[in-house]
């Protein structure tokens, strides 16, 4: 069966016009038949749950004849009771399906103009961007719920970033800043914990998204990880009173920029080496050694390092366990390169609120990945060191 989660922006730029109508009819129609299917047996495609009403008996092939061609469909059967698409029943919940599709599309990165031509191609008129927005308001009420939670519990560990869009505004095209937060919580369990769009990354942004996470109920963060930059550094001591780690692979970019070609990986072997220490003092040590050492030709690259070391070796102060996923800002690399590919689909956005609606939507759907996965992203014996609850912290007592 085809994968409903086929990477649609790959249709758009290697398929003709009208095989690529008839894969996003394709992709749009399977959508929907397990959305259905899942709803009439109360659980999920091989989803374990006391609460399922019928089992899946598999597919019964049908041709569904649009006007960009022949779409063959694998239609889900059941055990017990039946099941029919409710978008091939004529005068039928069309209204809702295409709603449905519409939203699923725009949710995906596909741009308007080409979902225009998808719902043309499923035998409807036309739909104007206007038309698009207003039906994609509905995922509004979703995404500010998701963005807008109480935020529970204790989190040690927060992880900063921000990803350049555009957007117009008053008559113009200029790029902001969307800034992304992700945490791992006493548990060692990792979530999305808050989205905010502004004009730059200067400190009263910072200081102000930071704020708005307090509030929510955001406590317990020992280290931030987020590039070099001084208004999140500042805003960081401000608000939380944490711990600032500066992403290690943003700073090894800068230092190599200073070595030369013929020199860089030279350089970068010897800075391994601090890294490679298993105490914060062996790594101190090594990281002035090597700082000395090419200091006679490399002076620049020497202040650089004699500036950034506490604060690119922040992470070593913290559980060895946890250090190869706290020293840069990789975990959020594929969660920004997912809102980069869809986001570069649209282009330029209508306005701020689009792009909360579409990255927002990109978040929650990755949260929801991380909620189902079994394994921890640290592990809850590692974890329990770092709480600031005395209740967890305390050791058993016999009574």
């Amino acid at each position: 069966m085809t994968n409903p989660m086929m990477d649609l922006k790959s249709l758009v730029e290697k398929t003709p016009d009208a095989d690529l109508l008839r894969e996003m009819i394709s992709f749009a129609a399977e959508r929907l038949m397990e959305l259905e299917v899942g709803a009439l047996a109360g659980a999920g495609y091989g989803e374990k749950s006391p609460e399922r009403l019928a089992q899946r008996n598999g597919y019964r092939e049908r041709d569904w004849h649009t006007r960009a061609g022949t779409v063959e469909l694998r239609i889900p059967k059941l055990r017990t009771g039946s099941y029919f698409p409710g978008f091939l029943e004529p005068r039928r919940m069309a209204e809702k399906a295409l709603t449905a599709v519409i939203q699923e599309a725009y949710i995906q990165g596909i741009s308007t103009r080409s979902v225009d031509d998808l719902v043309k191609a499923l035998g409807m008129t036309g739909i104007s961007k206007s038309q698009v927005s207003r039906l994609c308001e509905e995922i509004d009420e979703r995404v500010n719920a998701f963005l807008e939670r109480p935020i529970e519990g204790e989190w040690p560990y927060l992880w900063i970033d921000a990803t350049y869009v555009k957007v117009r505004q008053n008559g113009r095209i200029v790029s902001v800043a969307v800034i992304v937060a992700v945490g791992v919580n006493s548990d060692g369990r990792r979530e999305v914990l808050g989205l905010d769009i502004g004009p730059s990354e200067a400190e009263p942004f910072w200081t102000a998204f930071l704020r708005t996470l307090t509030r929510r109920g955001l406590r317990g963060v020992k280290l931030v990880i987020s590039d070099a930059h001084e208004g999140i550094k500042a805003a960081v001591f401000k608000v939380l009173c944490a711990t600032w780690q500066r992403c290690r692979v943003h700073f090894m970019r800068n230092a190599l920029a200073h070595a030369g070609k013929s020199g860089r990986r030279v350089v970068s072997a010897f800075m391994a080496t601090a890294f490679a220490q298993n105490t914060p003092e062996a790594a101190q040590q090594q990281w002035r050694q090597v700082a000395d050492q090419l200091r006679p030709k490399l002076p620049k690259l020497s202040a650089l390092m004699d500036e950034a070391e506490t604060d690119v070796l922040a992470y070593m102060s913290f559980p060895a366990p946890h250090r190869t996923k706290l020293h840069s800002t990789n975990p959020l690399e594929r969660l920004n390169g997912e809102i980069k590919r869809r986001t570069d689909v649209v282009g330029i956005f209508p306005n701020e609120a689009a792009i909360r609606r579409l990255v927002g939507a990109i978040l929650l759907e990755q949260n929801d990945e991380w909620a189902v996965q079994r394994a921890r992203y640290l592990t809850l014996e590692t974890m329990a060191p770092m709480s600031d609850d005395l209740v967890v912290g305390l050791p058993a007592v016999a009574i």
